[in-house]
């Protein structure tokens, strides 16, 4: 079931860099950004009222706090370098070397969550970023 639900996040995702890319051209990313953000706060803090884990709040220990905080603030980095990335270049471009995250994913989880490396996912990963480079750096089309 991961599965589906991960190639359900990759189609959406590939979708707001598409609708994104079109929404950064007259204004400036960081604030193309902010407007993203609040609807997405807003249907965030809806789906949880709506599943009813509000009251799962308060259950929420230091810890969890510090981690989902910390992981908070590196999604707002991550997502204010992608807008700008996509301000100023083509999104097909921009995308796939943003998609070279699969290789850090892969290295921090290895060293700080201890899964284990195969040769399949090192193999994988270097294709994965190799074709990353390969479409960053191509030759841009004719626009």
């Amino acid at each position: 079931m991961w599965i589906i639900f991960s190639l359900l996040a990759a189609l959406s995702a590939a979708v707001v860099v598409t609708l994104s890319k079109v929404g950064v051209k007259n204004i400036e990313s960081s604030l193309a950004f902010a407007i993203q953000s609040v609807l997405i706060l807003t249907v965030a803090w809806s789906v949880v009222a709506w599943q009813g884990h509000l009251p799962q709040l308060a259950q929420v220990d230091r810890r969890t706090w510090v981690f989902l905080i910390a992981a908070g603030i590196v999604t707002c980095l991550s997502s204010l370098f992608s807008f700008q990335a996509l301000k100023l270049g083509q999104a097909s471009r921009t995308s796939s070397f943003d998609k070279i995250s699969l290789v850090f994913s892969i290295l921090l989880a290895s060293v700080f969550l201890k899964e284990k490396l195969t040769w399949q996912v090192l193999v994988g990963a270097a294709l994965m970023a190799g074709g990353a480079i390969l479409i960053a750096f191509s030759k841009p089309s004719a626009s």
